[in-house]
């Protein structure tokens, strides 16, 4: 029980650092996203949006290793991919590199629930640790 959480979190973890790769520019974006940035300043706001996936990735991967830490990383990843499915689905019309975004971020969503339920049990029941 007591490694559910941080497992959970590494690979919530792992999923978010993948977008990073667009901080590097249109031509990893493209291959991301499915679509190539059309000027200066959608490059410039795809490109943060990768640094805030980084950052996110390295709260989540930081607190695998850090128990004090687990209930932020369940939280803001859990927040980062609830968002974007809720965009998602209330958008609609995305192409299939989108769709293979929806699907990870659903993996990382029911890992990060799984994750938070095993560390819920083991707060409440000091024997499952």
């Amino acid at each position: 029980m007591q490694k559910i959480a941080p497992l959970a979190l590494m690979l919530a973890g792992a999923i978010h650092l993948i977008p990073l790769l667009g901080v590097f520019g249109a031509a990893p974006l493209a291959s991301l996203y499915g679509t190539t940035p059309s000027d200066p300043n959608t490059l410039i706001l795809l490109r943060h949006r990768a640094v805030l996936f980084g950052i996110v990735g390295g709260i989540c991967m930081g607190a695998a290793f850090k128990p004090a830490y687990q209930w932020l990383g369940l939280t803001v990843g859990a927040v980062s991919v609830l968002s974007f499915l809720l965009l998602a689905w209330s958008t609609g019309g995305f192409n299939l590199h989108l769709q293979r975004v929806v699907v990870a971020d659903g993996l990382a969503l029911a890992c990060l629930v799984a994750g938070a339920v095993a560390r819920l049990r083991s707060e409440r029941d000091p024997a499952c640790i």
